[in-house]
């Protein structure tokens, strides 16, 4: 009998992938000379679980390199050794090895082996140049033993009862004992208990191996390494007399999780001839041929999971209730249930919608996450001392968005640590603190998630950016432009201040790219800057590329969508408060402030809507903590609409989000506030600043 384990490689990579990230994160938390206790311990496990689980699928170059740094915790947790800088920028190495090999082996493909080597080597150097007195250090130091002439041991393997709940098999160590010789097994079960005590999840037998090999004892005890607090095993060499076990069982303070899941395989295949059951070597890479790299999945909390059940279950009462309606003779009374049962149905799927979104919805912290290492490597790189600042971290947005979010955010925050901030010594000269500060934000406003990356560096050098601009060609010498506005040109393509080319990045040089990236989420991106205070790049991406909230407006014979949660009111204008204010600008006076009215069918060129003020309404609507109004003609109806891209189906429309398909199967397109603004002219260019900034206070003439 054989056990197919490509069944579990998903499960497999997704939790080794979480266990690096833990290792990682950990890591950077260490401080050599005041390390916690507890930290070494999770990077420990965390290297063990990859270790052991790697072994068990056959990825033999992964379980032997995490093996050399697996030693080197175990001194340190046990106080054999003493941590240091030296130690914790390896292990950092190693976790970006590993990643890269497991990175690998999910894609099908053969890990690179020269980094693990070079770095396994440098492990071996630490092991060996120090003169532990654990005997565990010197045998993990030291090659595997073996022995020239065939030996025999009696192994006895008893796991506690609990052994399958933690998703371990005995099955698979018994390939692998398989594997080092000429093995012989006994299942015994004379601790079976009568049928109604049996309790199926617990493991009732243990086993007896008589293993004949060339490989020593601690190539046997590698392999019940796994399960070793799990239970009891002693390992005897009897020369090949099969002689009666010890009395010891071998002992290990190792703490372990399994994170294999539990195979249905039957036990009592266990006794037959254990050739049957021999595991070829090339079974691992054999069946990672139809795995599916791209897999992607998402972990649920289970009060989401408890909820989605619960909505389930108030769908399938509304149904009974409307198929028990459909079966009766049409009354009044039946109609005005009929009516009350579609009501609660409506409401229902409204409940279900919003439960089935939150499941995406995941806090930015997976993204920031990534910032602590990637800011501690560029400044060390850079000499450069910085502090990183996260604030927002259980801000939520959805799954999609924040994978493709992930790229663009380390282009910028790379910007900020080279060409941003200054060495600690410009920093001091300029009466500034010598550390630096990047700051990561996010929060909601709107309907859309606003992300910041802060640096208190130098600032953009508008001078050379204009210069740099002129020479390109990108503007004129003659061209007044404001400070917002020379900003503005480091997001066109191809465009750079920077005099070398370095390998962190270049100001400039691929912001262009920065910006596709995020206007194909829907979203956009500015820059503010002042000399000698820092930068401020601003991203702003919606919650969810799936569904809003949005409220129909009519237009000539057109019917537009605006995001609900963008309008702050609707009105009917009051002509005696509308004033011009130049080119065509009207605005509207709505208590202490002015509301610049931006005309729907003239900025999308619509014929047949209604121009005068006095017949219309005003949706007013706030972005970037400025209010506009949009001219319609009616206020329609509200409702959850599910968006559509235009730019993968069509093309990208200035102004345009997206579009949806309405209940009598027309499409409707859906407005971008702040795409709308810029489309209109209102907005000065590289700038959330709008070109009328009135007060109450302020004239304006009529």
């Amino acid at each position: 009998m054989s056990i197919d384990l490509s069944q579990f490689f998903d499960v497999f990579f997704e939790e080794s992938f979480e266990g690096l990230d833990a290792m990682e994160s950990e890591l950077l938390n260490l401080e050599p000379g005041k390390e916690d206790q507890e930290t070494i311990n999770t990077i420990f496990r965390a290297a063990h679980s990859i270790k052991g689980g790697s072994g068990t699928f056959g990825f033999t170059a992964v379980s032997d390199f995490t093996h050399v740094l697996e030693t080197l915790l175990d001194q340190i947790r046990n106080g054999e050794r003493q941590l240091t800088a030296e130690h914790v920028n390896l292990l950092l190495k190693a976790v970006d090895c590993l990643r890269a090999m497991l990175t690998a082996l999910q894609a099908q493909q053969e890990p690179e082996q020269e980094e693990a080597n070079e770095l396994k080597l440098r492990f071996e150097a630490i092991l060996n140049g120090d003169n532990a007195t654990s005997s565990q250090a010197e045998i993990s130091s030291t090659p595997e033993e073996s022995t020239s002439l065939p030996i025999t041991f009696q192994i006895d393997f008893k796991p506690l009862p609990y052994l399958f709940k933690t998703g371990n098999e005995p099955l698979f160590m018994i390939a692998e004992l398989s594997e080092l010789g000429e093995l012989e097994t006994q299942a015994l079960h004379d601790e079976l208990p009568k049928f109604k005590q049996l309790n199926p999840e617990d493991c009732y037998l243990y086993w007896r191996f008589f293993l004949t090999t060339t490989r020593g004892e601690s190539a046997i005890r590698e392999i019940f390494e796994w399960v070793e607090d799990d239970a009891e095993i002693t390992i005897v060499q009897c020369g090949g007399l099969f002689e009666e076990p010890a009395s010891e069982s071998s002992e290990s303070d190792t703490q372990h999780t399994p994170s294999i899941p539990e195979p249905q395989a039957d036990s009592s295949a266990l006794t037959k001839p254990v050739q049957e059951t021999k595991k070829e070597p090339s079974q691992g890479k054999d069946a990672r041929k139809n795995a599916d790299p791209s897999t992607t999945s998402i972990r649920v909390g289970i009060d989401k999971v408890d909820s989605l059940i619960n909505m389930v279950g108030e769908l399938v009462i509304t149904q009974a209730m409307l198929s028990q309606i459909g079966e009766q003779e049409i009354t009044e009374s039946s109609i005005a249930a009929l009516q009350e049962g579609l009501a609660q149905l409506a409401h229902n799927t409204r409940d279900l919608q919003e439960n089935v979104m939150r499941i995406r919805m995941l806090p930015i912290s997976f993204v920031f996450s990534r910032f602590p290492r990637l800011v501690r490597d560029i400044s060390q790189k850079l000499n450069k001392q910085v502090e990183l600042k996260l604030i927002g971290e259980q801000t939520e947005l959805d799954k999609t968005v924040m994978e493709k979010l992930s790229d663009p955010m380390v282009h910028l925050v790379r910007n900020s640590l080279d060409h941003g901030l200054e060495t600690p010594e410009q920093r001091i000269a300029q009466g500034k603190d010598p550390v630096g500060t990047v700051t990561l934000n996010a929060f909601h406003q709107g309907g859309n998630i606003v992300i910041e990356i802060m640096d208190d560096g130098k600032g953009l050098d508008t001078e050379k950016i204009r210069k740099k601009a002129i020479q390109n060609g990108l503007i004129q010498e003659m061209d007044e432009l404001t400070v917002d506005e020379i900003n503005e040109l480091i997001f066109m393509a191809g465009f750079s201040t920077a005099d070398n080319v370095s390998e962190i990045s270049g100001r400039g040089v691929g912001m262009d790219v920065v910006r596709k990236n995020i206007q194909a989420l829907n979203g956009s991106v500015e820059v503010s800057s002042e000399a000698g205070v820092g930068s401020t790049f601003t991203i702003r991406l919606p919650l969810t590329l799936a569904i809003l909230d949005g409220q129909l407006v009519q237009v000539a014979n057109h019917t537009y969508i605006i995001p609900l949660i963008s309008i702050v009111e609707s009105l009917q204008i009051d002509i005696a408060k509308v004033s011009n204010v130049g080119k065509g600008l009207q605005v509207l006076r709505l208590r202490d402030e002015y509301i610049p009215i931006l005309r729907l069918y003239d900025i999308f060129n619509h014929r047949g809507a209604r121009e005068e003020l006095d017949k219309t309404l005003l949706v007013v609507v706030e972005n970037d903590n400025y209010k506009v109004g949009i001219l319609v003609d009616d206020l329609l109806a509200q409702q959850q609409v599910v968006i559509k891209s235009l730019e993968a189906n069509y093309q990208r429309v200035d102004g345009i989000s997206g579009a949806t398909i309405l209940g009598d199967g027309t499409v409707s397109l859906i407005i971008d506030i702040s795409g709308l603004i810029k489309l209109s002219g209102l907005r000065r260019p590289g700038s959330s600043e709008l070109l009328v900034d009135l007060k109450a206070d302020e004239a304006v003439t009529a």
